[in-house]
């Protein structure tokens, strides 16, 4: 909950470090981790995003981010920087930065085919500008807990949840939704150490961090924004790749939805054409990965809720989901994305 002078205190910095006086600001139904704003001021949109608990020299390695990929005729939102030059200004206890406001909406029933040629295209940009970043040189420790899981704590956590749904004296719809969902999930988890066997040595650098269906604004079929960077920490791009490709959107909504992520993957090729194959061939089987390692949105629901809880609940139940689809149909998936690999 918002204490009630928080407009004024944004709209006090907003004056004094932006010479931005007078802004009226409309929070948005928007961002699980800062609390986002629409603010009118002088004739002028902008978004302004407020960061809580965040550490920000990070957050400002964010903003770099943006900046190079911009270079990279990635389109992105512009920071607006204070009046003595600053990205982000903390002041009276208020943290934020300042954006141009760009037009376009988040595609929330998965990406039609000219939306995903132009999401892969921008992520090939991406990942050709992040590929030689410094960050990307050293050993990735994000990288070496994914590659590690501990399935049996995994599995406990899930036992820990269906007790939690099932133990309730009353249970909603979420719970018996959760009660199924989690079976299921505890049912499959005996199969990640062959999924993670059978990797190949994937290409491991900077990325955009967060690059999924959320974090990407269209007008009709142009993509007019890619937004919140995350700070730069090398990865797999087999993992972004994949994630966006198979968005469980897409991979649960979309009939045709093995052709669609191709389609993505191909224009991806079109602008960093020498991805490995292996990374190509081996992106589905990431994002199945990290779809049946994560318990995101249902763990939030029993430990700790998020700002915009009813969304997560959703969010958990697609990729869910989606994890079954991908699970079933893999090695259809593969083949066609191996296809692609070779034959450009």
């Amino acid at each position: 909950m918002l204490a009630p002078d928080a407009h004024a205190d944004i709209a006090s910095v907003l004056a004094s470090a932006y010479d931005l006086p007078g802004a009226v600001l409309q929070r948005l139904p928007i961002g699980q981790v800062t609390i986002n704003y629409r603010a009118e001021v002088g004739g002028q949109v902008l978004f302004v995003k407020q960061y809580q608990d965040a550490d920000l020299a990070a957050e400002q390695a964010a903003v770099d981010q943006t900046r190079l990929a911009g270079a990279y005729q990635v389109p992105v939102a512009a920071v607006r920087t204070a009046t003595d030059g600053r990205s982000i200004v903390q002041q009276d206890g208020v943290a934020l930065s300042v954006w141009e406001w760009v037009a376009g909406a988040v595609v929330n029933d998965g990406l039609n085919p000219a939306q995903q040629r132009a999401a892969g295209m921008a992520l090939g940009r991406m990942h050709t500008a992040f590929a030689d970043h410094p960050a990307g040189s050293g050993p990735s420790a994000k990288l070496d807990k994914w590659l590690h899981p501990d399935v049996e704590r995994l599995e406990a956590t899930v036992s820990k949840f269906l007790g939690i749904a099932g133990e309730r004296a009353q249970r909603d719809t979420f719970d018996e939704q959760a009660l199924r969902t989690l079976a299921g999930r505890r049912a499959v988890l005996h199969r990640i150490p062959d999924l993670l066997a059978s990797l190949p040595a994937l290409t491991c650098q900077v990325l955009h961090g967060d690059y999924s269906a959320v974090n990407l604004l269209f007008e009709g079929d142009e993509l007019t924004a890619v937004l919140d960077f995350l700070p730069p920490n090398p990865f797999l791009v087999a993992y972004e790749l994949g994630r966006i490709a198979f968005d469980p959107r897409t991979v649960v909504l979309d009939a045709g939805w093995i052709a669609s992520g191709v389609n993505l993957v191909e224009a991806y090729l079109q602008t960093n054409p020498h991805l490995p194959a292996a990374d190509v061939t081996a992106c589905a089987r990431v994002a199945l990965l990290q779809l049946l390692t994560s318990l995101y949105g249902v763990k939030q629901h029993y430990l700790k809720p998020g700002l915009f809880q009813e969304d997560l609940d959703a969010f958990w139940l697609l990729r869910h989901a989606a994890s079954q689809r991908l699970l079933e149909h893999l090695d259809d998936v593969e083949a066609a994305l191996a296809q692609v690999a070779h034959s450009r």
